[in-house]
């Protein structure tokens, strides 16, 4: 009998697919899995996060019953783009970089290092889901979005390198790298907040 691949990876859109590619990130949106392994929600948290594959030891069999649900991303930018951000338990340093970009990013919500993270996760879910539970996205010449940023480009997703370069998504790694067009604007997959947290010195993980 064939053993189909688990539903637990995300892919830049933040869509929870099925793939045997194994990711670099495991992430974290709550329970949203039951009993026979199913996806059965999107998530149940709006803090989603970015934890690292191993973490002092901890060891559990992926879906548990009544537990989180385990997510797996190839990439960290890959995370971003979806909505995720770093933990702040098994990647308190990063997280401690993440949030300081991000504030420095985006000073009109007026928030500063005591802010409690629970208030950026809420501009977060804002900025990546819509009431519908759609994707919002938002538009903007390429060269001018930082490294790791996610556009979409012919119907596919494609990470930035630099200026108009840019490599398309697949669940194994990148490929067909290419030039965009210059001085057009092209809809941006990773939220807006994220974004300006890369301008302001925050430099995502990405894969080869």
């Amino acid at each position: 009998m064939t053993q189909h691949p688990l539903q637990n990876r995300v892919d830049p859109f933040g869509q929870i697919i099925r793939t045997t590619a194994r990711g670099a990130w495991m992430g974290n949106r709550g329970l949203i899995h039951n009993e026979q392994q199913q996806i059965v929600r999107e998530f149940r948290l709006k803090a989603w996060i970015t934890c690292k594959l191993e973490f002092k030891g901890r060891h559990r069999r992926v879906m548990t019953p009544g537990l989180y649900t385990e997510l797996f991303f190839l990439d960290e930018a890959t995370a971003f783009s979806a909505g995720h951000r770093p933990c702040a338990e098994c990647r308190r340093e990063d997280f401690n970089r993440f949030k300081s970009a991000w504030i420095q990013g985006n000073p009109a919500h007026g928030f500063h290092s005591k802010t409690p993270v629970r208030e950026i996760d809420e501009i977060l879910h804002r900025e990546r889901m819509d009431l519908n539970g759609r994707k919002v996205t938002f538009f903007e010449k390429p060269d001018k979005l930082p490294g790791g940023s996610f556009i979409l480009y012919k119907d596919k997703p494609f990470i930035i390198r630099r200026g108009i370069r840019a490599a398309a998504w697949k669940p194994l790694g990148y490929m067909e790298i290419i030039e965009l067009p210059a001085g057009i604007e092209l809809e941006v997959l990773t939220p807006r907040s994220i974004i300006n947290s890369f301008r302001a010195g925050y430099i995502p993980q990405t894969a080869d």
